[in-house]
């Protein structure tokens, strides 16, 4: 609708950002009418008109089988949209049009923003199906003419009102017709049932509809006040109740076809099964983030165990495996530190990556610097945690092997996010500027058990692929190439 706005017409961007917030809220017309919805605004030289937005109805048969949106027709073709334009009335006369053999009633609803009339909404009434219609359907049109008349006064849509309408009930939840005094005129049958759910043991007509759901729920005190009158349809707003017995979505729409509020049309939706699965959502999503709170200080106690323990070895080599344990049960524990501060399995590596980093530096002599460069991004449990252990060998194994004591020196972690959208990749490099290799040493063969863990977790668990080469210049590079989803 912009690009055709903008391209065609001299509205503003303030009249447009009005067209926009009309057809936000036209379904409900739609509905109502039974009836397409075609906007047709006239174009910058006023010879034509050009249709920017289409609407069909979900309560009746459609009238267009084509899309509309994009046509230019020149003016004088359609007189019922020259009227509605030149005399900012809502047209109905005419006789019924034949369109593939379907007559087809048109009328012309002139869209208004500040006494200025910035197009007209074609009306288009599918007629093959009519027959005498019930106190429903003569409820949804006489609401239907209100609203109308709303729009070709100016008074509909109204502004600031920004309505979702995914969220929001629409027509065939659930519709209740109030008179000025809030008393009910007529319920729908999916709007009794729904206040049936709440607790209703009567019918709603001829009650008083903001007293009635006072009851209903069970607050007590000033919130009263103020849910007798939002439900009476005083304002326009969209509230819940909760009751007894399940919890009703209401939307209040008041009717000022005349400028005065002759009464009001309520909304409502039965959300009752949709709000208990949002509840046991979030209660899952508590319990889960519980689990992994719990697993994070059971590993903090294993490692200072082991640490306990590693400070009565009496052999260095024992004592040095156990600190090679408290670092690897470390890194897991930091994966679900993390993951116990999120709403889903879902963790950012960086923050991840530089905590792993900064704990295997503390066996640093002291004169080696490690940093990080890229971004790891985004990463799935599953992804993460073997990830952060395989990240923790090999910056171990960098440290202790790669430099002599006191010696200086930088170890650089390097990552690289790529691939298609469907299957993306993650590239790790580990560089330092030790030492080097020794002659001969291959490490798909070795046999330390770092390297032995660092294999089996990239290439069994992580299906990614792990190699150990000499750095350019000096030192050695190890690179990890692991598939990980691109969805970041």
């Amino acid at each position: 609708m912009n690009d055709l706005v903008r391209q065609h017409t001299a509205l503003s961007d303030t009249d447009l950002e009005w067209l926009h917030l009309l057809v936000s809220e036209w379904q409900l017309l739609s509905d109502l009418s039974f009836a397409d919805l075609v906007l047709w605004v006239p174009t910058r030289d006023g010879t034509r008109y050009v249709s920017v937005a289409q609407m069909r109805p979900n309560t009746g048969p459609t009238s267009y089988q084509d899309d509309m949106v994009g046509h230019l027709v020149p003016r004088g073709r359609r007189p019922l949209l020259d009227a509605a334009l030149d005399e900012g009335r809502i047209v109905r006369e005419g006789d019924p049009e034949w369109r593939e053999e379907v007559p087809v009633r048109v009328e012309s609803i002139p869209v208004r923003r500040e006494g200025r009339v910035l197009g007209v909404i074609a009306r288009n009434t599918n007629l093959l199906t009519v027959r005498t219609p019930s106190r429903l359907e003569l409820t949804y049109l006489q609401s239907a003419s209100d609203l109308a008349q709303m729009i070709a006064a100016g008074s509909f849509p109204f502004p600031g009102q920004q309505v979702d309408m995914d969220a929001s009930p629409r027509v065939g939840d659930g519709l209740i017709r109030l008179d000025a005094d809030g008393v009910v005129q007529y319920a729908s049958p999916n709007g009794l049932s729904a206040y049936h759910r709440l607790g209703l043991a009567s019918d709603l007509v001829g009650h008083h509809l903001g007293a009635t759901t006072a009851e209903l729920a069970p607050s007590r005190g000033p919130v009263d006040e103020a849910l007798v009158k939002v439900a009476s349809g005083y304002a326009p707003r969209e509230f819940e109740v909760e009751g007894a017995g399940g919890v009703i979505q209401l939307r209040a729409i008041p009717l000022k076809p005349k400028g005065v509020r002759i009464g009001s049309l309520v909304l409502l939706r039965d959300v009752t099964e949709l709000r208990r699965r949002e509840r046991e959502l979030i209660t899952k999503d508590a319990t889960i983030r519980e689990i992994h709170h719990r697993v994070k200080n059971n590993l903090q106690t294993v490692a200072a165990l082991l640490r306990l323990q590693a400070r009565r070895m009496d052999s260095p080599q024992g004592r040095e495996a156990l600190n090679e344990a408290v670092r690897r049960v470390g890194s897991i524990a930091i994966v679900h530190e993390t993951l116990s501060q999120n709403l889903d399995e879902r963790v950012e590596f960086d923050e991840i990556a530089d905590r792993v980093i900064a704990m295997v530096a503390e066996i640093s002599p002291g004169k080696v610097t490690c940093r990080r460069t890229g971004r790891f991004g985004i990463l799935d449990a599953e992804v993460a945690t073997p990830l952060s252990m395989v990240l923790t060998e090999v910056l171990q194994n960098a440290l202790e092997h790669a430099f002599a004591v006191a010696e200086r020196g930088t170890v650089e972690v390097s990552a690289v996010r790529g691939g298609t959208p469907a299957e993306g990749r993650l590239l790790i490099t580990v560089t330092d500027d030790g030492r080097g290799l020794p002659e001969g040493f291959d490490p798909q063969r070795a046999g330390n058990l770092g390297l032995q863990i660092v294999r089996t977790l990239v290439e069994g668990e992580l299906g990614g692929s792990f190699g150990m080469v000499p750095a350019p210049g000096r030192g050695t590079q190890v690179v990890l190439d692991v598939p990980v989803s691109n969805d970041k």
